[in-house]
């Protein structure tokens, strides 16, 4: 196991780009399955279904091995700057081609103005990913952070119901939205002020605190104006008329 950490650890840039691709063709391979009526007769929403599929299945795979590594190793949820395992540094190198591969699409999609809330928290998570890749610091906070892939699993689901056009009252999208509230504020909201609790908390002994705390911020802020959306749109609607608008936030 360390002899297959070293050799990546060693090229940590080529897997990454490696685990990129593999992504990038598993969105080529959901381009030839079959999808809902209501998203082929709309190109963005064609790719938008793609765009999530691919999203989904990051965060089945990441959300349950990010909860598997801190189990094996409890440790890293309380010395999140230097300890980690090879699974850990493994998980991290994976999320990292995926949210690369995930940025470019929306990039190059062309319908980066429509989701530039996406891109912009694209951004700061392959630049934390990424620093701790190359420098092995802080992979046990990138796992910690990863506990929100659990969540993501029914927001993403949630998305996919609404482009599939599934009543609001149907039983699979009550039960979604039930999962997706509690796990929001468990995994989402309690893993991001966990960690922006230990950055202060630990702050005159970390590397780069400040650029990391500044991002942690930025994203708390995102996550908490995503979840009032959320409560919003879900819960308190009242029947309000469904926007259409070309935003992911706001879906």
């Amino acid at each position: 196991m360390d002899s297959w950490l070293n050799e990546v650890q060693k090229h940590p840039a080529l897997y990454v780009l490696c685990c990129s691709v593999t992504f990038r063709i598993l969105h080529r391979f959901l381009q030839t399955v079959p999808s809902p009526g209501t998203v082929d007769t709309d190109p963005w929403r064609t790719w938008k279904w793609r765009n999530l599929s691919v999203s989904l299945v990051h965060s089945l795979l990441t959300g349950i091995w990010a909860v598997t590594c801190v189990i094996q190793h409890p440790v890293m949820v309380h010395e999140i700057h230097s300890t980690y395992t090879p699974s850990a540094y493994m998980l991290v190198v994976v999320s990292s081609g995926y949210f690369i591969q995930d940025a470019g699409d929306i990039i190059f999609s062309g319908y980066a103005k429509a989701s530039w809330e996406f891109l912009l928290h694209h951004v700061m998570v392959i630049w934390c990913f990424v620093y701790a890749v190359f420098t092995h610091q802080y992979v046990a906070g990138a796992v910690v952070a990863l506990f929100v892939e659990v969540n993501s699993v029914f927001l993403h689901t949630r998305l996919l119901l609404k482009l599939a056009k599934v009543a609001h009252n149907s039983f699979i999208y009550t039960v979604n939205k039930l999962f997706n509230v509690v796990t929001y504020v468990t995994f989402r909201l309690g893993a991001q002020f966990y960690l922006t609790w230990y950055l202060i908390h630990h702050y005159s002994s970390l590397d780069h605190a400040l650029y990391f705390l500044i991002t942690m911020m930025l994203m708390n802020i995102m996550i908490l104006i995503y979840f009032y959306r959320l409560l919003r749109t879900d819960f308190f609607s009242k029947g309000r008329p469904h926007n259409s608008g070309r935003k992911f936030a706001e879906d």
